[in-house]
């Protein structure tokens, strides 16, 4: 090639469209008009009943171009701007606040990337959770198990973690994608597995040595693999779904299996979440309060041993706990019964509760997938100050 050539080069590829599509497992968009550098999109809500913030599309063919990106609906970015990737969803970083005005944002394409992907977070696919448990094969704590499958032929998992060989004193539930937008708490699963399944802390230890756990990480793994945002689904979603005959396959299998397994010794049942955006409440990790008194008085136990217990840089305060009465947190936001609450009608259960975990922004501190995990070596080791706690000596 000659110099000669290369401007012409350089003229056809400004030519060329770009592409804009959600064509991939948990894709998400609407293009509405693409006129000149700026696109006008919107999430896509399928069967949600109100207006959710769930978006991930990919460009292609937009190397050395500046684009901008509005959005028409309702709120769609953090402060911290969109998510990025520049290898396929393997990685993401913040693309960042000054980004971001208002509820539109523009991006300059790099000219060796022909292929971004931007969401309004940090995706997590199945594909990412088999990177990981294939990263423990062998860990003699851990063996994967069959669920159901989903009405999409796709086989729903969950794990059992500890006490291969022996009798737990406790047994612990914990769900995660009962919403199937909110990924930024898988990381936070993956950390807490990661650290009760091999690290050398003596608490560590002694959770996989005398607890077990029950793990299902997608409860909602159709809507996580189809990109759909899962809140509010109609007529409701799989986090309301724990009263009267169940109606999906997750749910309702949860709903089987764990009396059985647990035996009378399930004490403690964890349903790990992510709040909204931004703005009050959404912007710190906390426990989100349970109308029955009792169990109320062991999230606030639970919450200072978390609190006491931290490591990471994701701060954790006793004080951002949401009592129920306050903010969202009121019965009328509960259409149907929630995981924690079917729970915490048990007799053996002492503690029951979902743990919000925010996005992009936990108290000024980034939330990322290195903190998220981070955060999540940091509830094991609250868990394991809290379950000593009710263990006789």
């Amino acid at each position: 090639m000659t110099a000669r050539d290369e401007p012409i080069e350089d003229a056809q590829r400004d030519l060329r469209p770009v592409q804009i599509d959600c064509g991939f497992p948990g894709g998400n968009i609407v293009v509405e008009e693409s006129r000149g550098d700026t696109i006008r999109l919107h999430q896509d809500l399928r069967d949600t009943e109100q207006d959710w913030f769930y978006w991930c599309f990919r460009v292609r063919g937009a190397e050395g171009k500046t684009l901008h990106f509005e959005f028409t609906r309702s709120r769609a970015l953090s402060d911290r701007g969109p998510a990025i990737s520049l290898d396929e969803g393997a990685t993401w970083r913040w693309l960042g606040a000054d980004s971001r005005h208002e509820n539109t944002f523009a991006y300059s394409f790099p000219q060796d990337a022909p292929e971004v992907r931007l969401s309004y977070g940090m995706p997590y696919q199945e594909s990412n959770w088999r990177r990981f448990v294939n990263s423990l094969a062998g860990n003699p704590y851990l063996s994967l198990h069959s669920l159901c499958t989903t009405p999409k032929q796709r086989p729903v998992e969950f794990v059992l973690l500890g006490c291969p060989d022996a009798e737990p004193l406790h047994q612990v539930a914990i769900t995660c994608r009962h919403h199937c937008c909110e990924m930024m708490a898988s990381y936070a699963l993956e950390g807490l597995i990661q650290w009760v399944a091999t690290d050398s802390d003596p608490d560590a230890r002694w959770l996989r040595e005398r607890v077990q756990f029950i793990i299902v990480p997608f409860v909602d793994l159709d809507g996580v693999e189809d990109g759909d945002q899962g809140k509010n689904r109609r007529p409701h979603d799989h986090g309301r779904d724990y009263e009267g005959a169940s109606i999906f396959a997750a749910t309702a299998a949860l709903r089987t299996l764990l009396p059985q397994w647990g035996a009378g010794r399930l004490h403690v049942a964890l349903d790990l979440h992510c709040p909204w955006i931004a703005g009050p409440h959404n912007e710190a990790i906390y426990l989100v309060g349970a109308a029955e008194d009792r169990i109320e008085q062991e999230q606030r136990r639970f919450s200072q041993c978390v609190e006491f217990a931290r490591q990471g840089p994701l701060p954790f305060r006793q004080q951002d706990f949401l009592p129920f009465g306050s903010a969202w947190n009121i019965a009328s936001n509960y259409a149907g019964k929630s995981f924690p609450a079917w729970l915490a009608e048990w007799p053996e259960i002492r503690l029951a509760t979902a743990i919000e975990i925010p996005y992009a922004t936990a108290h000024a501190v980034e939330v990322n997938p290195a903190s998220a995990r981070l955060f999540g070596a940091d509830l094991g080791r609250g868990l394991a100050t809290y379950l000593r706690s009710q263990t006789p000596k």
